[in-house]
């Protein structure tokens, strides 16, 4: 006991001089973005101690070269395949069959060779825009499985339609389907371990993606796998925004009806989502998967609706989704609508929007009125000045609380997916999203925007110079901290 206290007393009293060695650790041996870097140099001289605490919880990077060292043995893999893609797509024989292919060909080309994302011609889509949709479709799918089911989601509650999807995975992994299920460790920090200790005496298989330390509680905010996946028979596939519980049906008091973006796919595109959760399966468990192939789906050899699927992450080493995004925004001729929860832009992301509304483009973005983190939604605030000023319009969805990730661009190309608009999704989280280039999917989206803005309110420039002082000061504060947030 009093070596403790001797130590206590000693580290007291070196604190300044311990913080000083953290703070140089911090410069020297993390290689972040300077904005970030100064951030924590104050949390660090002003909360020394608490400081580092918080770091360790939130700002440290321990994982990232096991992330790395599997992510390069990954690549290797891909070289030949991506090579293949490359002279597919400029025979002459392809340019016939998709002649609208040059209008985008240079996004394609980017996503291909930053996220290794094949690009596949012979896909079916179908657009799922409120929970009861999703939920009917994916239970019914789950029902009609014989081989196998897939399943990743960030947030898994025990609820009633968290209870509904387990009892259904259950059964089948008694009929002798095999059951995967993945959930994050924050995310699913509520699921009930005794209703997956059910799902695991049936035969079937769950993993949580970093598991807290200690049970139920987990403080580690960064590195959380935000997909959401579900693939079945290699012959179906959901991915999009509706996370596994009751308020993604309208039911919460708190959020009321929710607004989202979901996709039910068929064709060759299912193979890069199995491939995904494949190796999100094997950093979680550490166990590698054989006979891979045999999950695939046959190709449907038919021209349909062009989809990449674009993985990015703390493992990946671009910013994928964020550069799709800014390619774009960038390449955009007419519009340029998005839906996003979260608007907190990186520096890049900001001015490329900036250039765009100032270019005269019809550039429209929607966020909830309903924040469920006030920090994020205070931060987001703070960046919609300047925009405005440039010609960007902003919309605040007023009927609920919009969930939905969602960029479309002029006529042909639009994105679906879990990234949203900030610089958690860019960095620090594990994000997946749908880049589809088809003009009829595009302008289902576009009318749904347009349906939503008759459920907003227009944040006008005369309006936002209005705010009150404690609104402006709220911004300032969380502007500071939106490198963390």
């Amino acid at each position: 006991m009093e070596a403790l206290i001797s130590l206590y007393e000693w580290a007291f009293s070196n604190l300044i001089w311990i913080n000083m060695l953290l703070a140089l650790a911090l410069v020297f041996f993390e290689r972040r973005n300077p904005t970030s870097t100064w951030l924590w140099l104050m949390v660090l001289l002003f909360l020394p101690g608490i400081g580092f605490i918080l770091y360790l919880f939130i700002g440290q990077d321990m994982s990232k070269k096991k992330m790395f060292k599997l992510k390069s043995e990954e690549d290797d893999c891909f070289d030949i395949l991506i090579a293949d893609q490359e002279k597919n797509l400029t025979t002459r024989e392809f340019l016939k069959r998709n002649p609208e292919y040059k209008i985008y060909d240079d996004i394609v080309k980017l996503n291909l060779m930053s996220s290794k994302s094949v690009y596949t011609v012979d896909n079916d889509v179908e657009l799922l825009f409120s929970g009861e949709d999703k939920f009917t479709s994916l239970l019914n799918c789950i029902e009609n499985a014989k081989r196998y089911i897939h399943m990743e989601y960030y947030i898994f509650h025990s609820d009633q339609i968290g209870s509904k999807v387990l009892d259904a995975l259950t059964r089948k992994a008694e009929e002798g389907v095999e059951v995967k299920l993945l959930i994050d460790g924050m995310g699913g920090r509520e699921m009930s371990r005794k209703a997956l200790e059910r799902l695991k005496l049936a035969g079937g298989n769950a993993a949580f993606f970093f598991p807290p330390f200690i049970p139920i509680v987990n403080v580690r905010i960064n590195y959380r796998n935000h997909r959401k996946i579900c693939i079945i028979d290699g012959e179906v596939a959901f991915m999009g925004g509706f996370n596994i519980g009751d308020e993604y049906l309208g039911i919460s008091r708190k959020f009321g009806y929710w607004r989202d973006t979901h996709l039910k796919l068929r064709g060759s595109v299912i193979s890069s989502l199995q491939w995904q959760f494949f190796l999100d399966w094997r950093f979680a468990t550490g166990k590698e998967l054989t006979g891979c192939q045999s999950y695939v789906g046959a190709e449907i050899n038919e021209e349909k609706v062009g989809v990449q699927i674009v993985s990015s992450g703390p493992d990946s080493k671009w910013p994928s989704i964020k550069d799709g995004y800014l390619k774009m925004i960038a390449n955009a001729e007419k519009k340029l609508y998005m839906e996003t929860p979260y608007f907190i832009p990186d520096d890049s992301i900001f001015e490329v929007l900036r250039i765009a509304g100032l270019s005269g483009l019809d550039v429209r973005i929607m966020i909830p009125n309903k924040p469920d983190h006030p920090f994020v939604y205070w931060a987001g605030l703070s960046y919609i000045g300047d925009l405005l000023e440039a010609g960007v319009r902003f919309y605040t969805y007023e009927r609920g609380f919009l969930h939905s990730k969602v960029m479309i661009m002029d006529d042909l190309v639009s994105s679906v997916g879990t990234a949203n608009l900030d610089i958690r999704s860019f960095k620090l989280n594990f994000e997946i999203n749908a880049f589809i280039y088809d003009s009829e999917i595009n302008k289902a989206l576009t009318d749904r925007f347009i349906g939503d803005l008759q459920n907003c309110h227009e944040i006008t420039i005369e309006e936002y110079n209005k705010r009150s002082r404690m609104i402006k000061m709220k911004e300032s504060v969380s502007r500071l901290l939106s490198p963390i947030l």
